[in-house]
């Protein structure tokens, strides 16, 4: 490498500039998984909602509805069908 005036290209001082640069990527992962969770979890609280508000309009012809709340958002988002299939059940045999 050519050397430019005032500026040595020493071993040590590219080691540093690699360690900063992986040392800044590796803190922004970990401000950046947390709202990948939180992004996660909402996006799958409205699924769940939009899930049980199909049960609900189905089931108010039977009588039948289970309330839209973010415990049950999250439990149908998380779980998905089988969460809905749990809420029923819950609401069947239990409520």
């Amino acid at each position: 490498m050519p050397n430019l005036p005032g500026l040595s290209w020493d071993l040590n001082v590219i080691l540093a500039y690699l360690f900063g640069i992986v040392l800044i990527y590796l803190v922004g992962r970990i401000f950046l998984m947390p709202l990948k969770f939180i992004f996660r979890l909402v996006y799958n609280a409205i699924i769940g909602g939009i899930m049980l508000w199909v049960v609900n309009f189905i089931g108010v012809h039977f009588d039948f509805t289970i309330a839209i709340n973010p415990i049950t958002a999250l439990v149908a988002g998380i779980l998905g069908i089988p969460g809905v299939l749990l809420l029923i059940l819950f609401k069947v045999f239990i409520a």
